[in-house]
């Protein structure tokens, strides 16, 4: 059985309050047994770091960062964000921020430079504060710091799911699909 290749990518500035969220997740998970198929890495505000990665022609890319979406602070997303179709329209010019990470401009980067990812997923959680801009905030507020351990087990568990789906899709002969557009929520008490 082939395994799936998953990139598991924590995003963020820590020092920005919750905006750390994901690169305090994936420095959690990274102390966790994974399989060899499952890349964990701190991108930080690295955009086009990123954006390279994507290229790698992973299966999965499992983008872990702090997403408001109105709710209260500590719920977790997973969303997974519709993709255009890349004979749809020719890719618009994208500006590069070396030093920027908005996680939609990083996957138009990733197509502007002839990219598709597979399929993306984005484990979010809803931030309660990212702090001062101009003074910043070290550390995550306790609602989120409380929601990085349900994020960990969210992600895991989306990893033995898409391994079980590239199981079934194998035996079936159909390649790895997805729901587009889907958002799921959880809120995990303090």
């Amino acid at each position: 059985m082939s395994v799936p290749r998953i990139l598991v990518a924590g995003i963020g500035n820590i020092f920005l309050g919750d905006d750390a969220f994901g690169v305090e997740v994936v420095r959690r998970l990274a102390q966790c047994a994974l399989p060899d198929y499952v890349r964990v890495v701190d991108y930080g505000i690295r955009g086009l770091d990123l954006a390279y990665a994507l290229l790698d022609d992973y299966d999965v890319a499992i983008l872990v960062d702090a997403a408001g979406q109105g709710e209260d602070p500590g719920t977790l997303y997973i969303i997974e964000p519709e993709l255009r179709d890349a004979d749809a329209d020719e890719p618009q010019p994208v500006p590069i921020e070396a030093h920027g990470m908005n996680p939609m401009r990083v996957l138009e980067m990733v197509r502007a430079i002839g990219g598709r990812p597979r399929r993306v997923l984005v484990v979010g959680c809803e931030p309660a504060t990212l702090g001062n801009e101009f003074e910043g905030t070290m550390g995550l507020s306790a609602p989120v710091e409380s929601a990085v351990g349900g994020a960990v087990a969210i992600i895991e568990s989306l990893i033995a799911k898409v391994v079980q789906e590239q199981a079934a899709n194998v035996a079936a002969h159909v390649p790895l699909a997805a729901a587009r557009g889907s958002v799921n929520k959880a809120r995990f008490p303090d």
